[in-house]
């Protein structure tokens, strides 16, 4: 089966975490079936489109590896393509100019109320025109009859015609609107399976008609069910209905985010954990639920708990540092390899990467880090003694694992005729700031014994 899909997002705001879905569905199902997916900016809305937005759009998708396949389309560009198409149904009497002002179009639709009918001009069977005057070119739709459409989630789904208004194709002004734009657009793409979000779905009803007018095949729809809150109400910024970069920002994986979206609305029998490449061997069309799904803070965490587990200590270092820079915690050369060597430690009770950034300060530092007030008194005269003794023995070592240097760290202990609490604790505040660190030897392992005893030396001496 030859596959081109799209994702064709307007560039009014960030790029919507439903968006996404939309954006992944699509990349999911082209790439399942060996096609292309194809992006398309939808900006035919000057007044609403910013280029802030459009860069928006780029920065979250490239964050997500959602790119296009190829360089994307601007729906602005293709103005006098939509132009040609709405003369050409003009041209073959399946479009028509309606020349009704403001006021007698607003009459009209009152009346079309009051009656229960679809809008029908009366210039839509004039043969004579006027010289001058604004028009509108509107499409004719079929006065009798059913639509059906077979769509890939919904099932096969039936409205009257008689429901369908003469829709406008060309504003006064010579501007396409969406619905031409749109059919237009996916048309000369080679789209030929267009999955979005089922508020869509009475527009695809009217597009139908703009492909049979034009003597085009229709592509296959799936309109796939929109995201709610946990509540099961409308998805709002409360519930999480963020852009895509709040996601990053708080530290997720795209990894993480990209796992989640995939289960929101899709599954693959009890798989709750794949990677993208999982998803695209299992990603057929199928088993889309019809019903909407529930986005829920508290398992997006669960996921990218997962995915920071088993990432590289090399990728989540690195994540780290950037995470720090936009919070003014700059690193220096050594921050990388230190996080690399003890990431294990944080990554057992890490959802984001900003969990391990609030407890792995004392890396983005040479030197000792500030002591807490409340922690003060435990470095007395004797701790200091007792560390500054430690720092030789550190210094002298070079175990090389964690379990060798538990060894020696358990041997020195007893010959001092100390417990290990009389080192532990004291050490933990000197070289990281906090009582809470991970073991000695991990310590000790990350920074080496050089580090360790340059900190030493500062708050003891």
């Amino acid at each position: 089966m030859s596959v081109v899909t799209r994702f064709a997002p307007s560039p009014t705001g960030f790029l919507h975490i439903g968006g996404a879905r939309t954006a992944l569905f699509n990349y999911l199902f082209a790439r399942h079936y060996g096609g292309k997916y194809l992006l398309r900016i939808e900006d035919t809305d000057q007044k609403r489109s910013t280029t802030e937005a459009i860069e928006a759009i780029h920065d979250g998708l490239s964050w997500l590896g959602l790119d296009g396949d190829e360089p994307p389309v601007m729906q602005s560009a293709q103005q006098e393509r939509h132009q040609q198409i709405a003369k050409k149904m003009l041209a073959d009497g399946t479009a028509y100019k309606c020349f009704l002002s403001e006021d007698e179009l607003s009459d009209l639709r009152s009346s079309c109320r009051e009656n229960g009918t679809a809008l029908r001009s009366p210039w839509r069977d004039r043969q004579e025109h006027p010289e001058e005057g604004e028009y509108v070119v509107r499409l004719k739709m079929p006065d009798s009859g059913q639509t059906s459409i077979s769509d890939m989630v919904q099932g096969d789904v039936t409205i009257e015609n008689t429901t369908l208004d003469d829709l406008v194709m060309l504003r006064s002004d010579g501007t396409p609107t969406y619905m031409l734009a749109v059919v237009v657009d996916d048309h000369d793409m080679g789209i030929t399976h267009i999955i979005r979000g089922d508020d869509h779905l009475n527009n695809a009803f009217r597009q139908y008609h703009i492909y049979q007018a034009a003597g085009w095949e229709p592509p296959h729809f799936g309109h796939i069910p929109l995201i709610h809150g946990a509540d099961g109400a409308k998805l709002s910024k409360r519930h999480g209905a963020l852009g895509v970069d709040a996601y990053r920002d708080m530290g997720f994986l795209p990894q993480g985010v990209l796992n989640y979206l995939a289960r929101l609305g899709w599954s693959h029998g009890d798989e709750e954990i794949f990677s993208l490449e999982q998803a695209v061997s299992w990603f057929d069309g199928t088993s889309i639920g019809k019903s909407p799904s529930r986005f829920d803070m508290d398992k997006l965490k669960a996921v990218n708990t997962h995915w920071m587990r088993v990432s590289s200590p090399a990728e989540l270092a690195a994540q780290v540092i950037e995470a720090g820079k936009a919070e003014a915690q700059l690193a220096h050369p050594k921050t990388a390899q230190w996080l690399e060597n003890i990431m294990h430690c944080y990554t057992e009770r890490a959802s984001t990467i900003h969990d391990i950034l609030s407890q792995t300060g004392w890396l983005f530092i040479t030197g000792a880090p500030e002591i807490p007030e409340q922690l003060c008194d435990i470095i007395d005269a004797d701790a200091k003694a007792r560390l500054v003794l430690f720092s030789q023995f550190v210094s002298k070592s070079d175990a090389d694992t964690p379990d060798v240097l538990n060894a020696e760290i358990n041997e020195w202990v007893s010959q001092q005729g100390l417990k290990m609490k009389d080192i532990g604790i004291p050490l933990r505040i000197v070289v990281t700031g906090s009582k809470s660190a991970p073991s000695l030897a991990d310590i000790i392992l990350a920074v080496g014994g050089e580090e360790i005893q340059k900190r030493i030396e500062q708050i003891c001496l």
